[in-house]
């Protein structure tokens, strides 16, 4: 009897403690980290909005950290725990990485921002399977259709093809960059035309690779997306096939992806846009002279040629720079769009929201 006293007391005492609450997002928009690790020596917060920030230790073992208002987005944050990486064990949002993973947290907008969710009607996203024959694995594809889609059976729409990042998979688009809500907020202002987005898995080969190996991503890449997701998307979907009904864009690594493929096939593309990630100019330029070294066939073929960059993205802005900086030489139409921003998704939220608009109009 003693004991069962004692247990109940102690599970009664448990029941007692509030609940460790991380993260919780204050109406200012600040947002506060916790992490109980009374053992631990250090503890950093590592996130996409800025450096790594050191947390404070209470009496009680726990660490804990505030930051600065934050605009309004989904971010990306871990813990680096006496140097070992840690996602926050108790926010049950964990983004999946190429290799490892990471917590989420979303800063609401008031009103709402166009990647918030919305009373408007919405699209579907669906998880695409394919066996590979040219892979040695079989990545998903992640597919946006427009709120409507089932309703007309007879209705083809044209397509963006939308890539990730490094070390990204294809829900990084839906689960961190809202791509979805996006588009079905932009369409329900009229503001878009209705149009099916392809996120497929940009790493060809395994990220586990020798960097050696992972130099050929983007050729192997540029394989599977032509000869094994168009043909797939256009078997499984109600898409138009025709050149000026498809387009090709990506962020920073998805980017330069977009511009090596899509200046290649412009037989394939209409339009092409890179956020926050180009090819090489000059490298790009020497392997596609038909493409720079004729700019009236080139503007011609292309009806939107998009570049963003955040001003603050120390790593993209320079050679953002350099490639727009070509195109003006070689007389390629262009639009380029710098805003204050820095290597994250609250930047490719607003290049998504801004190119949208413009396509296959």
């Amino acid at each position: 009897m003693r004991t069962l006293l004692l247990s109940t007391l102690c599970v009664a005492a448990a029941a007692a403690q509030p609940l460790l609450m991380s993260p919780e997002v204050s109406a200012d928009r600040t947002v506060t980290f916790r992490l109980e690790a009374p053992e631990a020596k250090q503890v950093l917060v590592v996130s996409d909005w800025g450096l790594k920030d050191p947390m404070q230790k209470g009496a009680d073992g726990v660490w804990t950290f505030t930051t600065k208002p934050l605009a309004p987005s989904t971010y990306i944050y871990s813990y680096e725990v006496d140097g070992v990486p840690t996602v926050d064990p108790i926010n049950p949002m964990v983004k999946l990485r190429a290799r490892g993973s990471a917590s989420l947290v979303t800063v609401p907008g008031n009103p709402p921002a166009l990647w918030d969710l919305r009373a408007v009607p919405h699209g579907g996203v669906t998880a695409e399977w394919q066996k590979s024959k040219l892979l040695s694995h079989d990545p998903i594809v992640t597919v946006y259709t427009p709120p409507g889609y089932r309703d007309n059976p007879k209705k083809a729409y044209p397509v963006l093809y939308l890539l990730h990042g490094n070390n990204d998979t294809p829900v990084g688009w839906t689960m961190v960059g809202k791509a979805n809500l996006i588009a079905d907020n932009l369409l329900a202002e009229g503001k878009m035309e209705p149009m099916i987005i392809v996120m497929p898995f940009g790493h060809a080969v395994p990220y586990s690779s020798s960097r050696e190996e992972r130099a050929g991503n983007t050729a192997l890449f540029e394989k599977y997306l032509l000869g094994e997701v168009i043909p797939m998307i256009e078997s499984r979907y109600r898409v138009k096939k025709d050149r000026k009904s498809r387009a090709l864009a990506g962020l920073s690594m998805g980017g330069a992806q977009s511009t090596t493929i899509g200046l290649a096939h412009l037989d394939r593309f209409s339009s092409v846009a890179a956020f926050s990630g180009v090819a090489v100019a000059d490298d790009l330029a020497a392997k596609l002279p038909q493409v720079f070294d004729d700019s009236k066939k080139t503007n011609g073929l292309l009806e939107t040629f998009w570049i963003g960059c955040g001003l603050q993205d120390e790593g993209a802005l320079g050679r953002t720079k350099a490639f727009a900086a070509l195109l003006e030489q070689k007389g390629i139409e262009h639009e380029l769009q710098l805003q204050d921003g820095v290597h994250n998704y609250q930047q490719w939220q607003r290049n998504l929201a801004d190119l949208l608009p413009l396509l296959f109009r």
